[in-house]
């Protein structure tokens, strides 16, 4: 006689809230008591009960992603569980959609489904029908429960209540759990003040970032149930940006669009909130990014990433009474440093970008690849007109270069562009559907050059571009050379120069570089990476051919 093969079964309860969770018999014991006596009732099937116990406590049905459910699902594809067992159906999901995904991978591992107080189980049609069913009433449960919720929360803040979460910096929880308040934190409430009389003061949300990091300002700190404990850093630009906007500290709670009267006490008075955001408002109206002829926005806004996806944003400082503008990767001005953010002069970029679509325009016109299908009785229009638009673009034309790229993406090895295939027909004279395939895609490598946090390009076969850093300190360093050969000593050519002895002495060094670096320096065809900051961060020997191959030549 054959034995009966065994059908491992694993009992998996759930429970939403954590209530009740703390009692000796609990929720989670009622149901894997019932399931177990189900197991036991099938034991002359072959069912035996597995030894671990899944249970999910304090945890929504609305997402697989709990601990014990992703521990069962471990099991049963590794072939361990055959069967799993639950109370009512709604503990395993409440989502029609999770419960179509989770029968394919029981499926998949050979695995049933049975809920003991509804009868059915999934090794049947009939089962998977009356399922279907019950899980649609469950997840329009699941809904009507959230929409419930949701209104309750809508009309509860219209009363001013406070309903749950992290409070606001400045702020805590009221004492008394059941009453839905926020009290005054009053050494917080101080940081929030000194944050809006700092704005009120500067008018830009960095220096109060730079004097709020001064001055020792910190985000709020918050511990959590768990241990867990977040917040008490640096306040960023974006968190100083959320506090300033807040209009909890007018004694306000908002939902949404609409700010209602709350029921907790100000921080603030209302003449520093308005002056805050009539300066917030002039701020947003300015347009960011530098101007051509002060009426052109940066040209690259919103078009340019970089290889972790972030935008290059731009901006701008200022030099001895000089506007200097840059592309920047936008981690750099939300999150402060980073050294893998991309600092890129706005200028520069551009012209290389024009340079690199009229290159390309104008070799596709050279080869006839224009167009998918050339015609020669059209060549010469053709031409003329692509001709016509290298030409605008080489002339750096904000309006055609801003029409032309759609967006583009930058590495340290590559630079990608996307051209407006509508505007680049438009530009030539032809139908978009005559245009070459590849013609609206650009692909070239790039060298970095990297100074401080400023970088520098080289893209594709531009012309060698000199480093006017290096070319500027080997001319001092040969005229120092020249005088200590004169016999004048090196404290007086420090005084004449107003530089330090050990700046003449370092930066001397490049007087006695092999021909072959400096006449590189003076081509501008050193390596890329090789700067001054670079070229002084260890001696220079003596020995040329130990300096080419140190530099890279």
């Amino acid at each position: 006689m054959t034995a009966m093969p065994k059908i491992r079964s694993a009992i998996y309860t759930r429970k939403s809230s954590e209530d009740g969770l703390e009692q000796n018999f609990n929720s989670l014991d009622a149901q894997f008591e019932a399931c177990a006596a189900y197991v036991a009732s099938q034991k002359q099937e072959g069912w035996v009960l597995a030894k671990d116990r899944f249970d999910d406590g304090g945890l929504s049905g609305g997402s697989l992603e709990r601990p014990a459910l992703q521990r069962l699902l471990t099991e049963i594809d590794a072939g361990r569980i055959s069967m799993v067992v639950v109370y009512k159906i709604d503990r395993l999901t409440r989502s029609l959609a999770d419960f179509a995904r989770l029968v394919e991978r029981f499926d998949a591992a050979g695995c049933s489904f049975v809920s003991v107080t509804q009868a059915f189980n999934t090794a049947t049609s009939m089962g998977r029908l009356t399922l279907n069913v019950l899980l649609s009433f469950a997840q329009f449960e699941r809904e009507v429960t959230a929409e419930r919720i949701r209104d309750k929360i809508a009309a509860s803040k219209k009363k001013g209540l406070w309903m749950g979460g992290i409070p606001p910096l400045g702020y805590d929880p009221h004492p008394d759990a059941n009453v839905r308040e926020l009290v005054i934190n009053v050494g917080e409430a101080r940081t929030v003040q000194t944050l809006f009389d700092l704005y009120d003061r500067h008018g830009s949300l960095a220096s109060v970032e730079r004097e709020a990091e001064g001055l020792g300002l910190r985000s709020k700190h918050h511990l959590f149930h768990s241990g867990r404990e977040q917040g008490g850093g640096h306040l960023s630009r974006g968190q100083i940006h959320k506090i300033l906007l807040n209009p909890v500290y007018l004694g306000k709670i908002r939902h949404k669009d609409k700010v209602w009267p709350g029921r907790h006490a100000a921080i603030l008075n209302e003449d520093l909130w308005e002056r805050v955001h009539l300066k917030l408002q002039q701020g947003a109206r300015r347009r960011r990014g530098h101007t051509v002829g002060g009426t052109d926005q940066a040209i690259l806004t919103g078009k340019f990433r970089d290889e972790v996806g972030d935008l290059l944003t731009p901006t701008h400082s200022t030099k001895s009474g000089k506007r200097h503008y840059y592309y920047v990767s936008n981690r750099l001005i939300t999150g402060g440093p980073d050294p893998t953010g991309w600092r890129l002069p706005a200028p520069k970029l551009e012209a290389i970008i024009a340079r690199l679509i009229a290159d390309h325009l104008s070799a596709a016109a050279v080869e006839r690849r224009l167009v998918a299908a050339p015609d020669l009785r059209e060549g010469e229009d053709l031409m003329r007109t692509s001709q016509s638009l290298v030409q605008r673009l080489h002339q750096k034309d904000p309006d055609t270069l801003r029409a032309m790229l759609i967006s583009g993406s930058i590495d340290p090895r590559r630079i990608a562009l996307t051209l407006d295939q509508a505007e680049l027909a438009t530009a030539l004279g032809i139908p978009a559907e005559n245009l070459a395939p590849d013609l609206a895609t650009i692909q070239s490598p790039v060298c970095l050059r990297r100074r401080g946090v400023e970088a520098r390009l080289v893209i594709g076969d531009l012309q060698p571009h000199p480093d006017p850093v290096l070319m500027r300190t080997l001319r001092d360093a040969h005229h120092w050379a020249r005088a200590l050969r004169e016999g004048t000593p090196l404290l007086t050519i420090a005084r004449d120069t107003t530089h330090h002895d050990a700046f003449i002495r370092t930066r001397g060094q490049l007087a006695f570089l092999s021909p072959k670096i400096q006449i590189a320096i003076r081509d501008g065809t050193l390596p890329p990476e090789v700067t001054l900051k670079r070229m002084l961060r260890q001696p220079i020997p003596l020995d040329w051919i130990t300096q080419e191959r140190m530099f890279g030549l």
